[in-house]
């Protein structure tokens, strides 16, 4: 018997793994696809974040793949407005006065590789689960994995299996919230933004173009995340992306696509995080539109209050209740503050907060994060309002 079943085999997944087989819980996750998946998502990790990404002993290695990063800039499509602002900022104030930046893929790939040295914690890929039921003592997961149906039992359960999770379904948990109208096309492209001028992070406002431009890392491969009808054809989107590109790349340049992928967004969170020995984590839990990187942000602080309290409860003995205090802090961090800031983001970028007075309005505000570096501070500290702190301490 485990002590612990992780489904999903994303951040939240891995490094819920790594912190729970750090402190000595045998644990399990299992992944349905063949790997890792190396798709367009995120690949922001906020300044905020990485205390707990080092606690967990991997963020050298992160630092060692991707690269830090203080500089962006807003882009006033329509005029050209360029407004800079720095994370610097922050130095002399905080631990990590920078963000990180990496594709989500590698830092779950840098965490299994930790996992491979703890004899506690297995991972199984190709692992399809299809059942789950529950009693007084634990948890029963059924699953189709390569060499047929397998069920395999634990104490609890991590659903950390993304938006469309399998283990909320089989919960019968409701997804609350809404779907946009539109749709999302996310690219990663090889292409020298930084030769015209462009911050590694450039937030292009526009109610037509509006778009988020990120580097990834140190090879030239950059995210443009770009917005359109939901009712034009997904599977056609690849036909229409050059034009997009030829409205938002700066110069007139060739440029290779490495990767793309389209898809809805969402405002989205279950009604709890916990039914009985089974907690939802990460975009199982919550779902937002990905503007200003806060689903990723709140999925990994979900990760830092929930392995050490479910280490504590499974090595010292601690009574389970304190899960509820988790769910209900986490959701509250996600439901008022991470899901309304999302959406304000997405509106400023790409609806230009509607355009006429209420963008001029925005952008005077946005223009003091050049020259008044207290605003800008004020303005980076948002994301460390999103954590809450483990209702139990670590056994580590």
């Amino acid at each position: 018997m485990d002590d612990v079943i992780i489904v999903g085999g994303g951040p939240t997944g891995f490094l819920n793994a790594l912190g729970l087989a750090r402190a000595g819980v045998k644990v399990r996750l299992l992944e349905r696809a063949p790997g890792i998946q190396d798709s367009p998502r995120a690949m922001v990790y906020h300044w905020s974040v990485l205390d707990g990404i080092e606690k967990l002993g991997i963020l050298d290695d992160a630092y060692r793949i991707g690269f830090k990063k203080q500089d962006y800039c807003y882009l006033v499509h329509k005029t050209q407005e360029k407004i800079f602002f720095s994370l610097n900022v922050l130095e002399g104030h905080v631990r990590h006065p920078n963000n990180l930046h990496m594709g989500q893929n590698k830092l779950a790939e840098i965490a299994m590789a930790r996992l491979s040295n703890h004899a506690n914690a297995k991972v199984e890929f190709d692992t399809k689960v299809t059942g789950l039921t529950q009693d007084a003592e634990g948890v029963t997961v059924r699953a189709e994995a390569p060499g047929g149906p397998v069920e395999h039992r634990a104490k609890y359960v991590i659903g950390a299996d993304g938006a469309a999770s399998t283990v909320r379904e089989l919960l019968e948990l409701p997804f609350e919230g809404m779907t946009w109208p539109e749709r999302f096309v996310a690219t990663n492209l090889y292409y020298d933004f930084e030769k015209f001028g462009y911050a590694r992070s450039m937030m292009v406002i526009d109610d037509r173009d509006g778009a988020i431009i990120a580097k990834i890392d140190n090879d030239g491969l950059w995210r443009c995340t770009y917005m359109e009808d939901a009712s034009l054809p997904e599977e056609t989107f690849m036909e229409r992306l050059p034009e997009a590109y030829s409205r938002l790349l700066p110069g007139n340049e060739s440029y290779e696509v490495k990767l793309a992928s389209p898809y809805r967004m969402h405002q989205r969170s279950a009604p709890t995080f916990r039914k009985g020995r089974v907690v939802l984590a990460g975009d199982a839990a919550h779902a937002t539109n990905p503007t200003g990187g806060l689903g990723l942000t709140s999925g990994l602080f979900d990760t830092f209050a929930l392995y050490p309290t479910l280490a504590a409860i499974i090595m010292n003995g601690a009574t389970d209740d304190a899960l509820d205090r988790w769910s209900a802090e986490r959701k509250d961090k996600f439901d008022n503050i991470a899901s309304p800031q999302a959406v304000k983001n997405k509106r400023m970028i790409y609806h230009a907060n509607g355009g006429g007075q209420a963008l001029e309005e925005a952008l005077i505000g946005m223009r003091q994060l050049t020259d008044h570096p207290d605003v800008a501070r004020e303005r980076a500290m948002f994301t460390k309002t999103l954590e809450t702190a483990p209702p139990l301490p670590e056994t580590v």
